[in-house]
Parts: C-alpha cells; structure tokens; sequence
C-alpha cells in the first residue's frame, strides 16, 4: 500500500482482492457539471485486465444535460456521428480505497480518443492537464487547495425530492459560524465524512461550522493541483453518498436559499519550482514582499477573470450568490487577508498564497484550475500588472470592475475572448460556450415558483 493513508498500489489490491476484502472498483471520470460518471467492475476482472485496458463509454455523456439527455448542437459527439465510444484510461496514481462504500476501491480516468489514443480535448480534466502541461514547460509546477462549503439537511434525498426540495429541515437552526456546539449537532455526518475522507486517500485538515444554518466547510490539505482537482472531486461524490447512507442529504449549491449564505469553494494556489516557492522575494507590492512572478502571476489571474468566470460560476443559481455584504465577492480587487476581496492573498514566506474567492462550491474544481492556470502563466509570459492593493471594504468600492452578475453575461465574455481561444483552443472554447448556452435556455424556457407565487392570481 502506498504511504498516504488509503492509497493503493495495483499490487497491494490485488493483495486485497486476493483476500476478499475488495470485491468491487469503482471507474470514474467528471462530466462539465463534476458530476462522477463511471462503471463499476468486478474486482477479480480488473486486476487481470481492466487495470490496463480500462474500458469504454458513450462520448455522449459529455453533451448532456442535467437530465442526461443528449443536447444537439455539439461537434464533438450529436446524432449525425452516431454518438461513439471513448476510452476511459485508469490513472492509477489514483487507485484507493473508497471506505464509505463496502469492499470497493476507486480509480479516476483519462478519457482517450478510441482511434487516436490522445487525450480527448473537451474533457474536464484534459483541460487541466494541457495547462499543467504548459506550467511544466515554463519550469513551473502548481500547488492548491480547495475549500469547500455545503449544507446538511435532515430530510434524505428522496424525501428532498419528493417535496420538490422546498421546506427542507436544515441540521442547524441558527448561524453556526465556528460555534462548537452547533457543529457538535452534526459531527454525525461531519465525523463520518472526515474519517472516510481520510482513510480514503483524502486527508483532511479540519471541519467547521460556516455561516448559515446547517451549513458547513470541510477542508482537505493541499496537493499539486491536479490531485487536489482529483480529491476534490472524490470528496463531493463520497459526501454526497455517505449523506445517502445516513438517510440526510447534503447540497454543493452555490445558493440553496435566498435568506442563507452562499456556499463557496475558496481556491488557494501558489507556484513552485524545483520544490521551492517561488511566490516570495523582495519587491515591494502593497504591504508584500514578492516576487516578480507572483505579481505577474497574480496581474494575469485578475486580468482574465471576468473572461473566465463562467468556468469559476458554471450554473445559473452560482451568481444568486454575488451579493455584496455577503462574504462572497462582488468586485474584481486584491488585498492581504480581507474578505471583501475577490482575491485575497494569504501566507507569509513559502505559504505565501492567493486565494480567489469567487468560485462556488457548485465549480468544477478541473475547469476552475485550468483557468486558474492559464491566466496566471499569462500573466507571467507577458508581464501583466495587477492593479494597487485594495485596502478596505471592497463592496463600497463602486469604481471597482464587477464580477458577471449573470452566467448569460459571463458566457458572452468567455464567447468573445481572444485570450480564451488561445488558452483553451477555439474547438473546447466553443463546445463550452455552448454547455453554457444550453443551460441557460433551458432556464430561459422554465416556469419558476417565483413566477407563480407573483403571478398566478395578482397579475
């Protein structure tokens, strides 16, 4: 067995199969939402021939919808080319034990073209790669950690769903902010996602309550960037299934109520090479000490964000949570350690970090890093300033850049952009626009509660 805690080599599975005490592996991959698609295979069969091979499946599942049906319009896989197979490749760097599940390991996929045996472009965690890829090239590797907040609730998802998700029972009744015994009322979940996480290849630094009712933040430790997109994405799957087996449900909206705080993934990133930080120096930036790379990296990151914040805010309900006075950010600033700020630098010496606060825990954690990443290295290649330290409250700053107050602006941003198409390639830039697209019409075209209770008498 590896070292970190529930990782696994093939051999020590095969150990463990060999047993009986793993019977079952879990195959999985990220669609645009992060939602996990996958199969499940007999573990006998993998460790003979799956390890290697992996397996296939329908190139459709990256066009659907929320519902799972097949959207037309894409080029990448519609009805005219017969929606064909991909290769989905285990990375076994990622083998491990999934403990919340009985007897069952897990591996996350690459998803290779059937033909050529390339990465597939438009894949989530591609995307990612190539711009890791192109951080490695400039002598760069990227470091991050993912914050991610939710909220619990006593009904299970089938009662949830049932009553349409209104009047659902939060597990809190009041503001639980840091508050011990609040948080005590729901260590019956929290406890249990915390030692699963762990014993999963998932280690976890500490839970809290946060600052709406029955709303919490679970924090796992930092990683090179593509295992923390990896973890992140394990953790919100085995949150949700272990809320399934304790009869509760737990939401990674962005906004789940109108009178409750938003639910944010807080990204932090900082930069190495040759295993040393390369954030510090001895420039002068606001009350820092930086380097010039880190100014740099910082001046592209906040350049580009309006362009990329469809990958940071993917649904309509993410910019239900851009409100000022409500800790999440509404204007494009930087300062040290101010949460009123879009980007909040943090850390001092080799913990020198920034953190970007306006992804929601709704992000997929593979799109938001690869936009980190791109526009960072950009800022780096061509020396992009960031604007002064901000100092004060960010929300009275009117004279500020706002970020898009609605996924249909933030989509003709990302449409538009000349950096984007260069970043990403036009072919995944346009197969995005359009995921975008289609979800807001599908919301476009959608009779809303809201709309009822306005209207269906008074009007």
């Amino acid at each position: 067995m590896a070292e970190l805690k529930g990782m696994l080599t093939l051999e020590a599975l095969r150990a463990l199969v060999a047993a009986g005490d793993i019977d079952t592996v879990v195959l999985g991959f990220t669609d645009h939402y992060g939602r996990m698609h996958g199969k499940r295979f007999d573990a006998e069969f993998f460790v003979e021939e799956s390890h290697e091979a992996g397996t296939h499946g329908c190139d459709y599942l990256l066009t659907v919808d929320m519902e799972m049906e097949p959207v037309p319009g894409y080029q990448y896989a519609n009805w005219e080319l017969g929606y064909g197979d991909f290769h989905m490749v285990p990375d076994l760097t990622t083998l491990r034990l999934a403990t919340w599940l009985d007897s069952t390991a897990l591996v996350l996929c690459d998803l290779h073209g059937p033909q050529d045996h390339a990465l597939v472009d438009v894949a989530p965690r591609s995307i990612l790669r190539r711009q890791l890829e192109a951080a490695a090239d400039m002598g760069y590797a990227a470091a991050g950690a993912s914050e991610l907040e939710y909220y619990l609730f006593e009904d299970s998802y089938r009662q949830a769903a049932q009553s349409r998700y209104q009047d659902l029972t939060p597990a809190g009744w009041y503001i639980e902010d840091y508050h011990l015994l609040q948080g005590m009322r729901e260590e019956f979940y929290t406890r249990q996602a915390r030692r699963h996480l762990a014993s999963s290849g998932i280690p976890v630094e500490n839970s809290k309550g946060e600052w709406g009712r029955g709303q919490h933040e679970l924090n796992i430790r930092y990683s090179d960037v593509l295992t923390m997109a990896d973890r992140h994405a394990i953790m919100k799957l085995a949150m949700k299934e272990i809320a399934e087996g304790l009869g509760v449900s737990v939401t990674f909206m962005a906004k789940p109520g109108i009178d409750e705080a938003g639910s944010s993934c807080h990204i932090h990133l900082s930069l190495w090479a040759d295993d040393d930080a390369v954030f510090p120096g001895v420039n002068q930036l606001g009350t820092l000490a930086v380097s010039d790379t880190f100014r740099w990296f910082l001046g592209g990151w906040m350049a580009h964000a309006a362009e990329f914040t469809a990958f940071f805010a993917p649904t309509i309900n993410s910019y239900k949570r851009y409100q000022d006075g409500s800790w999440a950010p509404t204007r494009i600033a930087w300062s040290y350690d101010n949460r009123t700020a879009g980007f909040r630098v943090v850390g001092q010496s080799s913990s020198l970090r920034i953190e970007c606060r306006i992804p929601g825990a709704d992000v997929n954690p593979y799109l938001a890093y690869a936009a980190v990443l791109a526009s960072g290295l950009d800022g780096i290649c061509n020396r992009i300033e960031p604007p002064e330290m901000f100092e004060g409250d960010v929300y009275q700053a009117e004279e500020l850049p706002r970020v898009p107050r609605t996924l249909r602006d933030a989509t003709d941003l990302f449409e538009s952009s000349g950096f984007v198409t260069e970043a990403l390639g036009a072919d995944v830039q346009a197969h995005y626009t359009h995921f975008f697209r289609m979800e807001q019409h599908a919301y476009d075209n959608s009779v809303t509660d809201w709309e009822k209770w306005r209207y269906f008498e008074r009007i």
